[in-house]
Parts: C-alpha cells; structure tokens; sequence
C-alpha cells in the first residue's frame, strides 16, 4: 500500500486468524467471496510470527499496522495461541504504530505492550452496535458483551491509548433507533472513547445473506418477509431512516463532542511523528 488507507491511516493490515469464534449473525466475511468455507471454524497461522517478523524488519516506510478487518484479532482462540500478543510484540519492537477494531475485552491483557507501541501511536476501535447486552447475546452471541468491551475502553483510555467505536453494522428493523444511536454516544463519551464510525446498514449477499436469514428466522420471524421485500438482492442495504438518523448521529456527537467521521478517528499528531523513525 502506497500511501495510508482511509479507514483509520492503516498503511499495513495483518489478519493472524482466518474465520471467527463470535459468530455474529451479520458478518460479511460469511460471502463466498472470501473463500473460508466454515466460518465458524478458525483457522490459526501458526508461523504468522515469523511471516510478520520477516515482513517488518523489511519494511522502510513506517507506519500504522491494522488487524481486525477480516477476523477478530482477539477471537477466543487468541487466548490459547497468543498470535494476536506476539504481532503486537514485533510491532513494538520494529518501531510501528497500529489500530486494532475488536469485540472483545481480551485486548486489555496487552495492555503493557499497547503502552510500548504508543510511544509512536496505538488505537483500539470497538465494534459496538447496542448497548444492549441481551440484544448483543442474539446478535453476536459468542462475544463478550457491549458492557464488557465499554469497560475495557475505560482502562484503554485511561492508560492512554486512543479508543472509540466501530458502530456498523447498524441492522435494520433491530437497532436503528434514535434512543440506541443515543445510547452508544452517551456510553462511548462516558467510557473515554473519542470518536464513534457509524454506518447505518448492513451488507448481504449469498452465504452471508442465507445465514443471516436464517438467524432471522429463529429470533426475529417477522422480519425476514420485510427485508426480502425492501432489499431483494441488494448488497449495500441500508436502513430506511439513513438519512435521519445519521442527521440524528452527527448532532448528538457535536453535542457530546465525540468525532463522527473517519477522519476523527486519526491522531494527526501522533502519525506526523512516524517521520521521526
């Protein structure tokens, strides 16, 4: 990648695990596209360390390694094998930065090496699409709770490690209302998070979209007939009120003076110091 991409000035992105323990009902990396025939099995690459070490020692351009976009770098797995710790390690050794999105509360055990890599720049970006944990439990039944992961933002935050929130997907019919948008505003400012990256929809095509719907079918029955009805076979489904609710969104983050673009997620700061190295 030649220059910084634009989700989060990520310039390298590493994805230590194939397929995730969460099992969210939602998740894209279900389509056949991405070739991972059971996603719920995953698959550990175990000589990630020595790739990883390899490909950064290597490197001559520093910059911000991201993990997260293609499995949870913190699945349950992580806890046996310790990938997603030795990455960060060679992060830390090798001078970069990186920017971790993650539903799990088990990112606070690296906390001590999270301080290392922020001496240049470290960001922890939550996926939270409720404040509801009994919702959550439907949704994204094998991950640790929005309390949980809030909680953990908290000691992120107060270590100094910039933290906010992933808000997407945002499911229509389920979580697209002003008083959850609200919520998780209200939370992520308590909670010391900086900024909140929303997007109200969801994605759905061929195997992501036959389980997602059949997920439908066993917690929300009368839904499936209405996304079938306004969807059809849309890949980009957004909700219904998009456009008010992320009128809504952007007044409410001005009024608790959270970021709510993509570009707020930066620390403009913290990168320009990358040029030091």
């Amino acid at each position: 990648m030649k220059s910084p991409d634009s989700w989060f000035g990520v310039k390298y992105n590493m994805n230590l695990y194939k397929g995730c323990e969460h099992r969210c009902i939602y998740c894209d990396s279900r389509s056949e596209c991405y070739q991972i025939e059971n996603f719920d099995d995953v698959l550990v690459k175990i000589n990630a360390e020595e790739i990883l070490n390899k490909e950064l020692k290597g490197k001559k351009v520093k910059g911000i390694v991201g993990t997260g976009s293609m499995s949870d770098p913190y699945t349950p797995a992580e806890a046996k094998y310790g990938l997603t710790r030795k990455a960060l390690s060679l992060i830390a050794f090798y001078n970069f930065s990186v920017h971790i999105v993650t539903k799990s509360n088990l990112v606070l055990r690296d906390l001590d090496i999270l301080k290392l890599i922020n001496r240049n720049y470290a960001n922890v970006a939550f996926t939270i699409t409720t404040t509801d944990d009994a919702l959550a439990k439907k949704i994204e039944p094998l991950a640790p709770y929005p309390s949980e992961r809030f909680e953990a933002m908290k000691e992120l935050s107060r270590a100094g490690i910039r933290t906010g929130v992933t808000m997407m997907p945002i499911l229509p019919f389920i979580e697209d209302n002003k008083e959850n948008i609200e919520s998780i505003i209200k939370n992520t400012t308590k909670y010391g998070g900086k900024y909140i990256v929303p997007w109200f929809g969801m994605t759905l095509r061929d195997r992501q979209r036959s389980y997602y719907y059949s997920k439908l079918n066993a917690l929300f029955p009368d839904l499936k007939a209405k996304y079938e009805n306004i969807y059809g076979n849309k890949y980009m489904c957004n909700v219904p009120n998009n456009k008010s609710l992320y009128n809504f969104f952007k007044e409410k983050c001005a009024q608790y003076g959270l970021g709510s673009q993509m570009k707020d997620a930066y620390y403009h700061e913290k990168i320009e110091q990358l040029k030091l190295f």
